[in-house]
């Protein structure tokens, strides 16, 4: 008759391999990926041109200068700017619905973090969300 000496464990092995399988999926609904990635838009700025009913009355002038040979040597660069800047698109990660929804969820909630973050993106844009007849709509500041 042979004696055991040691004592077998391998039931809590089993029971640990189980819960690296688990742990190793998502188990809220914060935890899951982002299956899409928002796409940035890029515009350029363009000069403002008057309407043909102002045309004749206004004379328009170049928003840009033209640089001397001898500064673009030393490497300046014309930047563009105008006084009528156009209106961005504001592509945001979630829907305007869910920033709402978002902004009400528990403290602890990454949702509530996220929506929080548009609504940052939102207010520097000079918008904001409100609810009207049930649906969200972008208002400007």
């Amino acid at each position: 008759m042979t004696i055991k000496n040691y004592t077998p464990i391998n039931h809590l092995i089993e029971k640990v391999k189980k819960e690296e399988v688990a742990s190793a999926r998502p188990q809220t609904k914060e935890a899951e990926p982002i299956s899409k990635a928002p796409e940035i838009i890029m515009e350029e700025v363009v000069e403002h041109r008057p309407e043909k009913e102002v045309a004749p009355f206004v004379k328009p002038r170049a928003e840009t200068i033209k640089l001397p040979p001898d500064l673009k040597k030393i490497g300046a660069r014309v930047t563009s700017t105008t006084r009528f800047p156009a209106k961005k698109i504001i592509q945001l990660p979630i829907s305007d619905d869910k920033i709402l929804v978002g902004l009400h969820a528990p403290i602890t909630s990454s949702l509530r973090w996220l929506a929080t973050l548009a609504l940052y993106i939102l207010k520097k844009a000079h918008l904001s969300l409100k609810k009207i007849h049930g649906k969200v709509v972008r208002v400007d500041n």
